[in-house]
């Protein structure tokens, strides 16, 4: 990562069109990833936020400013050669998913919850043809196997970029549902945001806000909602 803690050597970051996509470059020169690899995305949108984010920067870079840049390094470097153990981490998701597992008490809580997760379940059973069950209490309970298999194959099926995005929008909200519903715009991604925060809303009602927690929270809103705009750039006017 030493690349990182270089200052700014170039005067104009522009889009190259490729055989395999679409490049940056920096005064003609060639953006590589960490590993080294040519930075190529799928689209010419993605390809762009990537080069304003190079074209912001001023004096040293600074990577937390470069999300685009990140992710894309992440999907080439990361998320392309381990391919298989990120669908199955992430499938995992599926057998304790957030929206499955409901409060015993009180009855307020128990309302917020099924009136945000119950449209939720409904849409994975009508659309991705999967069933899950919700359970009362935090004790996991093992969802059915051939629910999960299924849902397995729904991960499977993203691409490297896809699957990049999908990684944080499922491990931030902490539910694969959740993560299916912003791929496909069943919500928009800071209505889905909140309907995973259902139980942490309720508390701060009760007992007060964390100041910390909220910081925490504020963080992985900005990372779930920063996935969901990387996915639409490596969708957008490409023929999927």
């Amino acid at each position: 990562m030493s690349e990182w803690k270089a200052k700014r050597f170039w005067k104009e970051a522009g889009v190259v069109e490729e055989d395999e996509g679409f490049g940056v470059r920096l005064d003609g020169r060639v953006v590589r990833t960490p590993a080294k690899a040519t930075l190529i995305v799928p689209t010419r949108a993605l390809a762009e936020a990537i080069a304003a984010e190079w074209d912001a920067q001023d004096g040293k870079i600074d990577p937390n400013t470069m999300p685009c840049t990140r992710s894309a390094n992440a999907a080439l470097d990361k998320v392309a050669p381990q391919r298989d153990e990120v669908v199955e981490m992430l499938a995992a998701y599926g057998d304790s998913d957030l929206i499955c597992y409901r409060a015993a008490s009180p009855e307020e809580l128990i309302k917020k919850q099924a009136e945000a997760w119950d449209p939720l379940l409904d849409w994975t059973e009508s659309v991705l043809s999967v069933k899950l069950l919700p359970v009362v209490g935090v004790v996991h309970v093992p969802q059915d196997a051939q629910a999960i298999s299924l849902l397995k194959a729904h991960v499977e099926a993203l691409d490297t970029w896809a699957l990049t995005a999908f990684h944080d929008l499922v491990s931030m909200s902490g539910s694969l549902v959740i993560g299916f519903a912003a791929l496909d715009d069943l919500y928009p991604a800071d209505a889905l945001w909140d309907l995973s925060r259902v139980d942490e809303t309720w508390q701060a009602e009760q007992w007060g806000k964390d100041e910390e927690a909220e910081e925490m929270a504020a963080r992985k809103q900005s990372d779930f909602l920063h996935a969901k705009r990387f996915y639409d750039l490596s969708r957008k006017d490409r023929a999927i």
